[in-house]
């Protein structure tokens, strides 16, 4: 795993100072510790940060051919390279290394942007063709690995894996765009079609662009989707044998390292899993860890201990605290953005305490967002099945007057907090869903934003590309789409970027079997009754696995990694939520009132209504701001 950068110039070939490549390089050099280089012509330059797990003499980059004709710059793992190379070698190419870099050279002059289709793997990578005079840019399917790019006064393209690597560079414009921040406080991240710093763009996954010298820069080109719109044919003992062998294959290409290898143990049924097939194929104890946490409520480190006893890991455990709180300065660091998603803590951690042995981890992401593993989902399923009896305008008259008339009762068991699901129904579905994603709700948003903000959006709510994506989505059913809308928005800007900043940021390269593109073709295929069936979402994965896993890890309800910061705003750290109503960078940006930050942070400490996660978004936004625009 690596950290990428670079500069191109599309309107005439300028010289390159290679010093400025090597900055922008070095700003991401927890991505890669283990060497760096620079490749420079007139017109282009390449750099990058190695972290070395495959062929780790020969591997170096940026990697050219003999005749420089082709150079590139990469950032990932392409699991089938064996494969492709015998592919390439067959038409006549001839290989001076055993990496998965040169694959790409020799796949580009074979095959141009075709490649990418015959390539399973993690990837951002930068590859310029002299002969065409092009720079070609390409993130993988869904978009585990990040690429950032932004044009810049001089006419120069340049590009990094983070964006403190297009930090780096002096005539990078820092400005805030606004929009970013209320996209981020409605999901919890900044999405991959958006970015805090004004005029930065992020590659999206599935995407690639073309580059070419002496034309306008086109528009990113999607060159993979996911299909919910096929039906997978057979008997569920069929579909079983066949999901569990799919999910073998993408383990056991995901063990391929020269370094050390091992992986997360959370406890749950995707961990387990991965950990089960991973014991299944190797001849030594699989090394795994887990975090667990000084609440009992959130704790999973007994469940873990379980199933590393079952199947003879090495394991580790750590405890993560609210002393834990002082990474909060190390986090923002590492995402550069805002990104309000606690369990990035507790990430941090685990990713610390893996690579104390090994280079290599594999996690168990993925699973919830191609079987519908979450609680939303099956929320949502059964909010639609009551939508299907009512015409929509009875449903919003019916249950919109419930929704207002029923209390907000935070502090009420959660079958008696009905307000939110009364005012669901009244909604269609894909509004109902793009509010069930988010973190703070519009009503909140507009309470915290002051008249300046309110007049910046423009009537631009952020929920709005969940609704369009799932009324746009290549989908059968209700669950389909909203399944596919997380796979567009939530897993590349949520899940996949916390595991790729807080692994990248100790220098440990994650791998997640589960994401295996044609595992999760073959799962979008499956029937929504295949999916969730009896109040159990993943359900043909867990009936799938029960010969291997104790029915309490499979069956048990869905914790998730939750940090209790919640409970930490209420005690220990209830000072610091107060402390955020006077916090120079949220007061000095005009956007929030600071009243009504005073009051979240009050009402939460005593009880009355249930704020931490938005408490939490505004600690990590102002600490944001403050790294990037100070």
């Amino acid at each position: 795993m690596c950290g990428i950068a670079g500069l191109f110039y599309p309107c005439l070939p300028k010289p390159i100072d290679p010093a400025r490549i090597v900055a922008m390089s070095d700003a991401q050099a927890h991505r890669g510790p283990d060497g760096s280089g620079v490749w420079c012509v007139a017109g282009v330059g390449l750099g990058h940060r190695r972290l070395a797990v495959i062929d780790l003499e020969g591997g170096v980059q940026p990697m050219a051919l003999p005749d420089q004709s082709l150079a590139v710059t990469f950032n990932g793992e392409i699991y089938n390279f064996r494969e492709v190379r015998a592919e390439l070698e067959a038409l006549g190419a001839r290989f001076a290394t055993d990496s998965d870099t040169e694959v790409l050279l020799h796949g580009w002059r074979a095959w141009g942007p075709d490649l990418l289709a015959r390539m399973n793997g993690m990837f951002a990578f930068a590859l310029y063709d002299a002969t065409s005079q092009s720079l070609f840019l390409a993130r993988d399917r869904f978009g585990v690995k990040p690429l950032h790019y932004a044009e810049l006064a001089d006419g120069a393209i340049a590009f990094a894996s983070e964006l403190k690597g297009l930090l780096a560079h002096p005539l990078l414009r820092r400005a805030a765009d606004f929009r970013a921040v209320e996209d981020y406080l409605a999901l919890g991240y900044v999405p991959d079609d958006a970015c805090i710093v004004a005029g930065v763009q992020k590659l999206p996954a599935g995407h690639f662009l073309l580059l070419q010298r002496g034309r306008s820069a086109p528009q990113p080109v999607r060159w993979w989707d996911i299909d919910f719109t096929r039906r997978a044919a057979g008997r569920t003992r069929e579909l079983k044998a066949e999901l569990i062998e799919r999910m073998r294959t993408a383990v056991r290409s995901r063990m391929i390292a020269d370094v050390p290898l091992g992986a997360f143990l959370s406890g749950g049924v995707d961990s387990s899993a991965v950990v089960a097939l991973m014991a299944e194929r190797s001849k030594a104890a699989v090394k795994t860890c887990t975090i667990g946490f000084d609440e009992a409520g959130l704790d999973e480190t007994a469940h873990a201990a379980k199933v590393a006893q079952r199947f003879a890991t090495s394991h580790r455990a750590r405890t993560v605290g609210h002393e834990d709180y002082g990474l909060i300065d190390t986090l923002v660091a590492a995402f550069d953005e805002p990104f309000a998603d606690a369990s990035a803590l507790p990430t941090y951690r685990v990713c610390q305490l893996a690579r104390e042995s090994v280079t290599v981890a594999l996690s168990g992401d993925g699973a919830d967002e191609a079987l519908a593993g979450y609680r939303r989902h099956r929320f949502f399923a059964a909010e639609e099945r009551v939508r299907g009896l009512l015409p929509s305008d009875v449903r919003a008259r019916v249950f919109g007057q419930l929704g207002a008339l029923y209390p907000k009762a935070d502090w009420a068991p959660r079958p008696f907090r009905a307000k939110t699901t009364l005012l669901a129904l009244a909604e269609g579905g894909a509004e109902a869903y793009a509010r069930a994603v988010g973190v703070t709700t519009p009503a909140l948003r507009d309470q915290l934003y002051s008249d300046t903000a309110r007049a910046a959006l423009d009537g631009y709510r952020a929920e709005a590309r969940y609704v369009e994506t799932m009324r746009q989505a290549p989908a059968r059913d209700a669950i389909d789409r909203a399944q596919y809308a997380d796979i567009r928005h939530w897993l590349p800007g949520d899940i996949l970027t916390k595991v790729d900043r807080t692994s990248m940021a100790v220098g440990l390269e994650a791998r997640e079997p589960l994401l295996d593109h044609r595992l999760v073709e073959f799962e979008a295929s499956l029937p929504p009754s295949l999916r969730i069936r009896g109040g159990q979402g993943k359900w043909l994965m867990k009936k799938a696995l029960e010969p291997w896993l104790p029915r309490e890890i499979l069956y048990r309800p869905k914790m998730g990694f939750v940090t209790p910061i919640s409970a930490w705003f209420r005690h220990a750290l209830a000072d610091e939520a107060a402390a955020l109503a006077r916090a120079p960078l949220l007061l000095q940006s005009g956007w929030f009132e600071p009243r009504t930050i005073a009051r979240l942070a009050e009402d939460h400490r005593a009880g009355r209504a249930e704020h931490g996660r938005t408490l939490w978004q505004l600690v990590m936004l102002e600490r944001s701001l403050a790294r990037l625009f100070g």
